[in-house]
């Protein structure tokens, strides 16, 4: 693999699959992925419990609905997320203008700075529930390991999202630093291979 190639010298080359899983931001984007079907599939398959005594399911975590709630939506829609943006890095090596690359470059430290901020939320709303939790509300514990997994990958995901930024920081560095040179020196050859 090629290192720092993210100027336009490598704008409509073949698409290779072997070096796309093997970049690190790919690596950590598909992990995050998973983590938020464990989020998401831990509360939605067994998040929501109820007495004997009652017909009607409550959320697991504090019988708190807003909380059942913000883990599925967040956790589907980090889903989405890191879909939209594996598509954007299987396309970026075909992006030739160095402001395009910049544009998506930016929107990926953008939603990675802001999916970190939401598990972070979601870590702290879904412990401070399931704490709340009172045993004789779910005297069987039932569901509790996929409350507790869905607490647990909700912290994974903020390195996971955390990592993401720092990643797509450097690539922007590497962006910039083209785009500077092309300014420069507009009639050299592209600098990075």
């Amino acid at each position: 693999m090629d290192g720092g190639a993210f100027g336009a010298g490598k704008a409509g080359g073949a698409f290779d699959p072997q070096a796309f899983i093997r970049q690190p931001h790919t690596l950590l984007r598909l992990v995050s992925w998973v983590f938020s079907i464990v989020v998401f599939g831990s509360i939605v398959n067994e998040g929501y419990v109820n007495r004997l005594d009652e017909a009607q399911e409550h959320c697991i975590f504090n019988r708190n609905r807003n909380a059942c709630n913000y883990g599925i939506t967040v956790g589907v829609l980090a889903f989405l997320s890191c879909l939209l943006y594996l598509a954007l890095d299987a396309y970026f090596p075909q992006i030739s203008s160095v402001k395009d690359r910049k544009k998506a470059v930016l929107s990926d430290i953008g939603v990675s700075a802001f999916w970190a901020f939401l598990w972070f939320v979601g870590f702290c709303f879904l412990t401070n529930q399931w704490q709340a939790s009172k045993e004789e509300d779910n005297p069987m514990n039932e569901g509790g390991d996929a409350a507790r997994a869905a607490i647990t990958f909700s912290f994974f995901s903020i390195f996971t999202w955390g990592s993401l930024t720092f990643l797509a920081f450097r690539r922007l560095r590497d962006i910039t630093f083209q785009e500077e040179y092309n300014t420069l020196f507009p009639n050299s050859p592209s600098l990075l291979p």
